[in-house]
């Protein structure tokens, strides 16, 4: 994590209009095409929701302003973004939520979070807990087209939440290419549209880099 000058922070101003917002949150939902990474989780047995979070979460930490964040009252740069992501217990409509360092390697990355997933017994970890982690979510059952996250406005410095949150429901398939809705939820004091974008870009472009 590396300090930032709010002087000469290139967002100070963006910042500083969005921080008079009451809720400076907004969702942004795009289709995405998943063909690739889908054959690549099935050729080497690999879970395609943990292949989407390695996905997500390497695409993320490409793009610069998404690992903006604040540290008491004063801008950072945070050295990189990890997973934390909800899973269904075996037979079981209860969630729990997993979170793990991210791994480059998105073999290692799915082995990893299998394990650790199968091994955990408790709702949540708080210890885990921190600002540098990126909450994901799917809903496999239904094509998604937009989601919002709860949120807890009335906690200590609420509305310098920097964490993204992204979720994405079930693929759907047209001529032989697989797409499903990918939403993501941020944060205007520290992320445009323009860096999302960005973030699809380097989505697709992960994804295409896959050789099954």
């Amino acid at each position: 994590m590396k300090e930032i000058s709010y002087q000469e922070w290139e967002r100070r101003e963006t910042y500083a209009f969005f921080s008079g917002y009451s809720n400076p949150f907004y969702m942004v939902t795009f289709r995405q095409d998943v063909t690739r990474l889908h054959q690549y989780t099935k050729a080497h047995g690999l879970s395609f929701y943990e292949g989407m979070i390695w996905a997500c979460t390497e695409a993320v930490n490409r793009v610069r302003a998404f690992r903006y964040a604040m540290h008491h009252g004063t801008p950072v740069l945070l050295d990189g973004r990890s997973p934390s992501f909800t899973d269904l217990k075996k037979d079981s409509e209860q969630f729990y939520i997993v979170t793990m360092e991210h791994l480059p390697d998105i073999d290692a990355f799915c082995n990893e979070a299998s394990r650790l997933s199968q091994q955990q017994e408790s709702f949540i970890d708080p210890e885990k807990e921190s600002p540098d982690l990126i909450y994901y979510s799917c809903l496999p059952w239904l094509d998604l087209t937009a989601l919002t996250h709860d949120r807890d406005f009335s906690a200590p410095e609420a509305l310098d939440d920097s964490i993204p949150r992204i979720a994405w429901g079930r693929y759907s398939e047209e001529n032989g290419r697989k797409t499903l809705g990918v939403s993501i939820e941020v944060n205007h004091r520290f992320i445009d549209g323009v860096h999302i974008g960005r973030f699809a870009e380097h989505l697709s472009q992960i994804m295409d880099q896959l050789q099954p």
